[in-house]
């Protein structure tokens, strides 16, 4: 029965013997590898590819619907001439949708012709991910948080979704390079985990090989598949929980009031921006740590974007006196769209900025905040919006530190005192005070 099931020469059986049915599983997946060699093997020979390409006629219905817009009549027009690297290069960014060869009225297997010119890519598709290893450790919080909450670590990087998308494994392969080289800590989840061991460096080492696997500064950390993204929440909600002492029951809004003001945390969904990715990206939102998306999240319509020019939205209380204060934009969004990764890493330097950071951890944050958009944006132009997170001269990056002070004195700065204990629920405050005896 069991050789019959796996040779295909009966459909299909209820198996309830739970020992018979591994082995049904084993020797099925044995037989299945087998004829995926086989098909990676058969992919079309040169001279097919040429051939097909010869019947196109450059009518470009393919680009047309192509969701990438992908140059594929280019390409087949030079392989009709012998000239397969335009038709190769296409591999990396299709989404193997098969969009272009429905419209083809001229029957041609694009996909199958790309997928063919790229079989020496495909056949050496080997790559080193480190294992998704679980939750973070109370442990380890406890070496870091303290890092966190101040700044002087300026932020926790997660990066989650569907990056194996169009260049973006090597999208975050590059932004994790920066932010690691930074002291950011950085963690990943799911595809985006995956997707990053498909980018080397120039000495053919991916990230998990470069960095360390710890949860410290300069650290990378892959917690597991996408249901594993709750274990990259439940460490900002173990910052609160272990150094604020926070309840974990019933306490939502004073955890997430905590991590919003005090824990410097980006999330990042780069690539496809599915159901999935928003139902991630709100989860993390509505515990006050803001999002990122690419460009295709913007298909979603609906960003949580701050009024950042408008200084009366940005006020709070300190926890201890009840005081109305000054918080400023930070973090400025909540979810932000955007257009490339230039973009992504001014903005996840600029959104891991909170109102509780100390003057060093601020000069910290403002320091990368800074040099990225010296970096991205060209020139030496400081960011128009910096001097909104300068309370105090303390805060002033050092390294910048006289164009800091000269733009201050252009745009008529005035110094606000910076607030160790901030929030911006009013409740929480009666809250303090009943903890406090007071």
């Amino acid at each position: 029965m069991i050789e019959e099931l796996t040779t295909g020469k009966i459909p299909g059986a209820v198996i309830l013997d739970e020992e018979k049915l591994a082995e049904v599983a084993v020797k099925t997946a044995f037989k299945l590898s087998q004829l995926r060699i086989k098909y990676k093997w058969s992919l079309y020979d040169e001279k097919t590819v040429i051939d097909y390409a010869k019947k196109c006629a450059g009518c470009r219905n393919c680009e047309r619907n192509c969701p990438q817009n992908l140059p594929i009549s280019i390409a087949l027009q030079r392989a009709a001439g012998g000239d397969l690297t335009q038709l190769k290069s296409l591999y990396s960014k299709c989404f193997a949708c098969r969009r272009c060869e429905y419209v083809c009225p001229r029957g041609i297997p694009i996909l199958s012709l790309i997928l063919a010119t790229s079989k020496d890519v495909m056949l050496n598709e080997k790559y080193k991910c480190r294992a998704g290893r679980g939750p973070i450790q109370d442990t380890e919080i406890r070496a870091v948080g303290k890092d966190i909450v101040i700044g002087t670590i300026p932020g926790v990087i997660a990066f989650v979704g569907c990056a194996n998308w169009p260049d973006g494994a090597q999208d975050i392969a590059e932004m994790i390079r920066e932010f690691a080289s930074r002291r950011y800590i950085i963690t990943a989840s799911g595809c985006s985990a995956m997707a990053i061991a498909m980018y080397r460096n120039e000495e053919g080492q991916t990230p998990y090989e470069e960095l360390p696997g710890s949860f410290e500064a300069g650290g990378l950390v892959n917690v597991g598949s996408c249901v594993a993204n709750a274990h990259i929440a439940g460490a900002a909600i173990k910052i609160a929980n272990i150094f604020a002492k926070l309840p974990l029951r019933a306490n939502y809004t004073e955890i997430a009031d905590y991590i919003l003001n005090r824990v410097g945390a980006v999330g990042v969904a780069w690539g496809a921006m599915s159901q999935k990715a928003a139902a991630i990206a709100s989860g993390f939102w509505r515990l006050g740590v803001p999002v990122i998306v690419g460009p295709h999240g913007m298909k979603y319509r609906r960003m949580l974007l701050g009024d950042v020019e408008n200084e009366e939205v940005w006020y709070g209380y300190d926890i201890m006196t009840g005081e109305k204060v000054w918080l400023g934009p930070a973090p400025a969004h909540l979810f932000y769209a955007a257009e490339s990764k230039e973009e992504a890493m001014v903005m996840i330097a600029k959104l891991c900025i909170r109102p509780a950071d100390t003057p060093q951890g601020r000069a910290i944050k403002l320091t990368n905040y800074v040099s990225l958009y010296k970096k991205f944006y060209g020139g030496d132009k400081l960011p128009p919006d910096i001097h909104l997170y300068i309370r105090t001269e303390g805060d002033i990056p050092i390294p910048f530190r006289d164009e800091v002070l000269s733009h201050l004195k252009e745009v008529g700065w005035r110094e606000r005192p910076s607030i160790s204990n901030p929030t911006i629920v009013e409740d929480i405050i009666e809250v303090y005070k009943r903890r406090r005896g007071g």
